[in-house]
């Protein structure tokens, strides 16, 4: 059997009670070392056959869960935040339905989630907005054009922008031509790791203070009015509001 685990952000305590219960069961661990905290490992059983992935291909990490597999182990995949999101883990899937192959997907904390938590905010305000877009801008992995940045932009969402640091320049220009305006930016680097860093900006300075911080990699940007605004406050407290456990005052 393979499972497919979130092992969350970054902060080992972030994982999932039944995702470290797994884990710790595990007679084959297969974890995604360049994301995924080495501390991990010191939940697994004495024993415990450890491959991180960095430096592994899908094939090669495919025939370590064919081999274990035919000698009758519990295999781990170990990937970083939740492994739904951004997680190449259908790949490894049809592979597995291939090889008639049983497996199961324990989710896991976002970085998504987990850098809204450093920067104490919620992405959804009542007056403000009521979405949250989940995506990235194109690099060497494309985007579908009606996906294009710019166009999510123009919704006015609240946005957290995957895999895209790297190009901050091209996701404010994209950003700023969608938005149509200035609006708050958050960056955070290594959300809930010891070395975390949060950066906040607007789309006229954040690129600029990235670039001075030397942010290259492994961080969030968040991206709308939620950083920075006023709200209405939530019907779901109001004393005056009416539902099916509480009747208004």
């Amino acid at each position: 059997m393979v499972y497919f685990i979130g092992a969350g952000p970054g902060d080992v305590d972030l994982i999932t009670v039944k995702g470290r219960d797994t884990l710790a069961k595990a007679d084959v661990v297969i974890y995604a070392g360049s994301l995924v905290s080495s501390e991990h490992m010191k939940f697994c059983k004495e024993g415990v056959e450890i491959h991180n992935s960095a430096s592994m291909s899908l094939d090669d990490v495919l025939e370590v869960m064919e081999k274990a597999h035919k000698e009758n182990k519990n295999i781990v995949r170990l990937h970083t935040g939740d492994p739904s999101i951004y997680g190449a883990i259908k790949e490894q899937m049809d592979e597995l339905d291939k090889m008639e192959i049983g497996y199961e997907v324990i989710p896991g904390v976002s970085s998504c989630t987990a850098a809204a938590a450093a920067i104490k905010k919620e992405f959804t305000l009542p007056s403000v907005t009521q979405t949250l877009i989940l995506t990235r801008v194109e690099g060497r992995t494309p985007v579908p054009e009606t996906e294009d940045l710019e166009n999510l932009a123009k919704i006015g969402a609240s946005m957290a922008i995957f895999l895209s640091i790297s190009m901050i320049d091209k996701v404010v220009a994209k950003l700023r031509k969608g938005y149509g305006r200035n609006v708050p930016i958050a960056v955070v680097e290594r959300a809930t790791w010891e070395d975390q860093r949060v950066i906040y900006g607007t789309l006229d300075d954040i690129a600029d203070k990235i670039k001075e911080a030397g942010i290259v990699k492994c961080a969030q940007i968040l991206v709308g009015d939620f950083i920075d605004c006023d709200y209405e406050k939530s019907k779901l407290y109001d004393k005056t509001f009416t539902h099916m456990f509480r009747e208004g005052k």
